[in-house]
């Protein structure tokens, strides 16, 4: 057997045989699957996470059925009225594991006792940064015509808060898909609910009830940079109820550098 296969001729005449059933057998195979044209699911335009789909966000096309994931959705019957729960981008096909029956969970779910989600109100467009805030953005609040002397706070307590949802008075979410040809300010955010401890969550209450809040956007991007932020906010916040026991000074929280 050794020697069979040390023998040159029969391993030409074998490498010959091989290239014959790969170009009359596999490669047919393979080019008629190839061919074979199956419909599916594309996305049209740019769709953030958490989006609810409608008909103008994706496309229904026909392409080449070879090496398709078997979870790519094929009909928009099956997309349209879900939610995305990945970032898409135009001419990504839809699977299956990147849509949900569910809206998004802003984060009500985790609330643990530590932390608490409060809505305050939005008086004016450009309070709310005029409708551009989106869920998961740092935030700072300030707050205007305080009090009898009308004055104009920038409280330390709310230097980095983590927004959960910019809701207008329909009660619809930013993590909903709102149409851009409509211009009317009712579809505007009218609420902020904000993720805060429970001393933020007094001071927001008499911000709400004796001023106009005003809100700023401190940071867009990673979840990692974000928690920088917010971690800064919990120090301070810590060392605001240290100092009530006679042990530290609170310092106003520092700025994260670096990173996006």
């Amino acid at each position: 057997m050794k020697k069979l296969f040390r023998n040159r001729t029969f391993l030409a005449s074998l490498a010959i045989v091989l290239a014959l059933v790969i170009c009359f057998v596999a490669a047919p195979s393979i080019n008629a699957a190839a061919g074979k044209e199956v419909s599916i699911v594309r996305v049209t335009k740019n769709i953030s996470k958490g989006t609810k789909l409608t008909k103008d966000m994706v496309e229904n096309v026909k392409v080449g059925g070879y090496n398709l994931p078997d979870n790519v959705l094929k009909s928009d019957s099956g997309v349209i009225g879900k939610y995305a729960t990945a970032s898409l981008q135009p001419g990504d096909y839809i699977l299956s594991s990147k849509v949900s029956e569910d809206a998004p969970d802003i984060g009500l779910s985790s609330l643990d006792g530590k932390k608490q989600a409060v809505s305050v109100s939005i008086k004016s467009f450009a309070a709310g940064l005029s409708g551009k805030l989106e869920s998961g953005d740092v935030i700072q609040l300030y707050v205007a015509d305080y009090g009898g002397m009308k004055d104009t706070l920038m409280p330390t307590e709310l230097q980095y808060v983590k927004l959960l949802a910019a809701t207008t008075d329909k009660g619809i979410d930013n993590t909903d898909e709102q149409k851009k040809d409509d211009k009317s300010n009712d579809e505007m955010p009218s609420t902020l609910t904000v993720l805060v401890s429970p001393v933020q969550a007094d001071k927001l209450v008499d911000y709400e009830n004796n001023g106009k809040l005003h809100a700023a956007l401190v940071y867009r991007g990673s979840e990692s940079n974000s928690k920088k932020f917010l971690d800064l906010e919990d120090q301070y916040l810590d060392s605001l109820t240290q100092d009530k026991t006679g042990n530290t000074t609170p310092a106003a929280p520092s700025t994260v550098t670096g990173g996006k």
